[in-house]
């Protein structure tokens, strides 16, 4: 019996031990400076095929990741907590921390050594946030700050945005406004008068169809990287056109 009680009382202390590592590996070290000016405005469009941040529901609380983070695209629409790393509270702003989406990338610089101005050269995991976002976080003044980060949910507010460009034989569908892990792995377009079909990602958050499906109302099925789904029927109507966004309020 006291044998039992005693591997029970060790395996508590373990799954403690490992909860505690796994919310303590959450945060991890890396450096942030800013860009796009103090309304944001040089932020929109980018690498993420988001265009205008306003029209994607993303605003001015968004960055851009360095190589490392960035994934080819891959990590477009993640959202991230980033707080100023308190070992240098000169140019830190006690207390303070800002969640914000990726929506672009952060070229690297190989001109410039890695700690002194190529700060998105690999394998530097780096963030350059709008201004208004880093400024939540770090005196104006300082530049570039180190900080500590960690991914999160994305919180949304309406629905996933489509918005369809291309040509009758071709569909390039950007995706955006996407809640929970904001990050999309997997896409399907179906027609009125079609099955589903997979899409592929062509850069960014462009999705891309070759079917032909003017005259037809459109659905899609958006799958985020953490294997969620969610479906959104006839969410264009048959009278859609090239250049339009359409949503009607679903998300995860």
């Amino acid at each position: 019996m006291e044998k039992v009680v005693t591997s029970a009382l060790l395996l508590i202390l373990l799954l403690v031990f490992v909860q505690c590592r796994g919310s303590m590996a959450q945060w991890t070290s890396a450096t942030a400076t800013f860009y796009g000016g103090a309304d944001a405005s040089q932020t929109m469009g980018g690498a993420c095929g988001y265009g205008n941040l306003y029209s994607a529901g993303y605003g001015v609380m968004t960055t851009a990741l360095s190589t490392a983070l960035f994934n080819d695209g891959g990590m477009c629409g993640a959202c991230y907590q980033i707080t100023c790393d308190q070992s240098k509270p000169k140019w830190c702003k006690a207390g303070q921390s800002v969640t914000v989406t990726a929506t672009n990338f952060c070229p690297p610089n190989y001109n410039l050594p890695s700690d002194n101005g190529g700060w998105c050269n690999p394998p530097r995991q780096h963030f350059d946030m709008a201004q208004p976002a880093w400024e939540v976080i770090g005196v104006y003044q300082a530049g570039i700050i180190p900080v500590q980060y960690q991914r999160v949910s994305c919180q949304r507010s309406g629905g996933i945005r489509f918005t369809v460009n291309g040509n009758p034989y071709f569909e390039l569908v950007s995706i955006s406004n996407v809640g929970g892990s904001g990050v999309i792995r997997a896409v399907r377009i179906k027609g009125s008068k079609t099955d589903w079909m997979q899409m592929s990602r062509n850069w960014g958050m462009n999705w891309q169809s070759g079917a032909y499906l003017n005259d037809q109302t459109l659905s899609f099925s958006v799958q985020t990287d953490d294997w969620k789904t969610v479906t959104v029927y006839d969410v264009a109507p048959s009278n859609w056109w090239f250049g339009s966004t359409y949503s009607n309020g679903n998300n995860f």
